[in-house]
C-alpha cells in the first residue's frame, strides 16, 4: 500500500494528545471574478480595500474561536480566497502573528518542513512579483501557491484570466528568486481544442522551471458560475470527455518521468513537498475558519479522530460588510455516520487511502468485492485505496462505499 511519507503515528507524536487542527483564513476580494470560479469572492481595486480593517475582524474572530481549538497543535496555515497575495503582507503578517500568539502552532515556521508550521498564501500572477513575494516570506510565509492556470494565451483569455502566459512565467519566477522555501502553481486542464500533449507540456514547463509541487485540475463547470449559465445556454464550448480523460492519464505520466508523485487525484509533489494543509481536510481533520465566507469544522469531543462522534461545520457570513458587523455564522451538525461518509469522499482522493477500522459495514464489504473485482480499489485489511488509474471513477467509487 502507497504511503504519503507522513505516518499517522508520527504526525499525532508532534499533534500530541489533543490532536492536530489546522487555520484556514479568506481574503474575499480578486481584481476580477474569473468565469469558472464558484468560491466567494469580490472583484476590487486594491486601493479600495481596507487591508488593516478587515485584518483586524478576522483577528477578532480569532479570539472568539481560539477556545474550540484549545488543545490542539496548529500545524498549517492556509490564507486562501478570494487573491489574498492582494492583502498588503504586512497585515496578512499581523493576522499570522495573531494566529501564532493566541494558539498552540508546531515549530517556528522558517522552512516549511514537516517540523515546521506550513503557511501558504494563494497568489495570482497579476498581484505577485519578486517583491511582494520577498514581502511574504518576511511576514512569516514559506509557500505560495500560484494561480498559473496556463501558459497558452488563448486558453488563458477563454478562462477570463487577468494575465497573460509571459505574466504567468515572470510570477514563478519571481517567486524562486525570492527565496520562497516552497511554490507550487496550479493548472487547469481539459480545455475546448487542448491536446493531452499540450497539456503534458504545460505541466513540464513547470516543473522544470523548479517547482517541486502542482495542481492540475480538470475545468469543472459550476452552477451559478457565468461558465455556468453559458453552459446551460448551451453557448460555452467545452472540451470532449475522452479528451479530458486521456489528458489526465498523459500528465500523470509525464510529471512521473520528472520524479513527481501522484499523491491526490488533482495535486503532484516530489518527496516530502506534498500540501499538508490540504491532507489535514483529505484525512478529515479539525480546521479552524477565519474570516468572510470561511468555513470551519471542529470536533465536539477533541482527538475523536476515528470519527465515532459528531463536530460542528460553521459558515462565516459571505457578505464582507455584515461579517465584519458581527453576523452570526451559520452551523451545522455533522453526526458520526456524515463523518464516515465525508473521509470516505475525501481520504479516498489520496494515494494512501483510508483505514476504516470497525465501519466496514456488511453493504460496504459487498460493494468492495464489487470494486476489487473490477480493479477499482486496493485493499489491506481493513485500509482501502484507489490505484491512481481508477482515479477517474472516484466520484463513484466513494459513493457506492458510502
Amino acid at each position: 500500500m502507497r504511503q504519503l511519507g507522513d505516518s499517522e503515528d508520527c504526525r499525532q507524536a508532534r499533534a500530541g494528545a489533543g490532536g492536530s487542527a489546522s487555520v484556514y483564513v479568506h481574503f474575499p476580494y480578486c481584481l476580477a471574478k474569473c468565469p469558472y470560479c464558484d468560491f466567494t469572492s469580490y472583484a476590487s481595486d486594491r486601493a479600495a480595500i481596507d487591508h488593516a480593517g478587515y485584518a483586524d475582524t478576522v483577528l477578532r474572530e480569532l479570539d472568539r474561536r481560539a477556545p474550540s481549538v484549545d488543545g490542539r497543535r496548529i500545524e498549517t496555515v492556509f490564507f486562501g480566497g478570494g487573491t489574498p497575495s492582494l492583502w498588503e503582507p504586512s497585515q496578512l503578517g499581523r493576522v499570522l502573528d495573531g494566529i501564532k500568539s493566541r494558539l498552540r502552532c508546531t515549530g517556528g515556521g522558517a522552512g516549511g518542513g514537516a517540523d515546521e508550521l506550513e503557511v501558504t498564501v494563494e497568489c495570482n500572477p497579476t498581484s505577485l512579483d519578486e517583491d511582494r513575494a520577498r514581502a511574504l516570506v518576511d511576514a512569516g510565509v514559506n509557500r505560495l501557491s500560484i494561480g498559473v492556470q496556463g501558459l497558452d494565451d488563448a486558453r488563458l483569455k477563454y478562462l477570463g484570466r487577468l494575465h497573460d502566459a509571459a505574466g504567468a512565467r515572470e510570477a514563478v519566477a519571481g517567486a524562486l528568486r525570492s527565496g520562497m522555501p516552497r511554490v507550487s502553481a496550479d493548472l487547469i486542464f481539459g480545455l475546448p481544442q487542448q491536446t493531452s500533449a499540450e497539456a503534458c507540456g504545460e505541466a513540464l514547463e513547470l516543473c522544470d522551471r523548479g517547482l517541486s509541487h502542482l495542481s492540475c485540475y480538470q475545468l469543472t463547470i459550476e452552477a451559478g458560475t457565468r461558465f455556468g449559465e453559458l453552459a446551460k445556454r448551451g453557448r460555452l464550448p467545452l472540451a470532449d470527455e475522452g479528451h479530458v480523460a486521456e489528458a489526465f492519464l498523459a500528465i500523470e505520466a509525464a510529471l512521473a518521468t520528472r520524479g513527481l508523485l501522484h499523491y491526490e487525484i488533482s495535486n503532484y509533489a516530489r518527496a516530502g513537498q506534498q500540501a499538508r494543509h490540504n491532507l489535514g481536510y483529505w484525512r478529515g481533520e479539525e480546521y479552524l475558519g477565519l474570516g468572510c465566507a470561511a468555513v470551519g469544522f471542529v470536533l465536539a469531543e477533541p482527538g475523536d479522530h476515528e470519527g465515532h462522534g459528531h463536530g460542528v461545520r460553521y459558515r462565516n457570513h459571505p457578505g464582507p460588510a455584515r461579517y465584519a458587523a458581527g453576523a452570526a455564522a451559520t452551523e451545522e451538525i455533522v453526526d458520526a455516520g456524515a463523518r464516515t461518509r465525508e473521509r470516505i469522499m475525501l481520504g479516498l482522493r489520496v494515494a494512501g487511502g483510508l483505514d476504516l477500522g470497525a465501519d466496514w459495514t456488511p453493504e460496504r464489504e459487498r460493494a468492495a468485492r464489487w470494486l476489487l473485482g473490477r480493479g477499482r480499489i486496493e485493499r489491506d485489511g481493513t485500509r482501502v485505496a484507489i490505484p491512481p488509474a481508477a482515479w477517474l471513477w472516484a466520484d463513484d467509487t466513494a459513493a457506492r462505499l458510502f
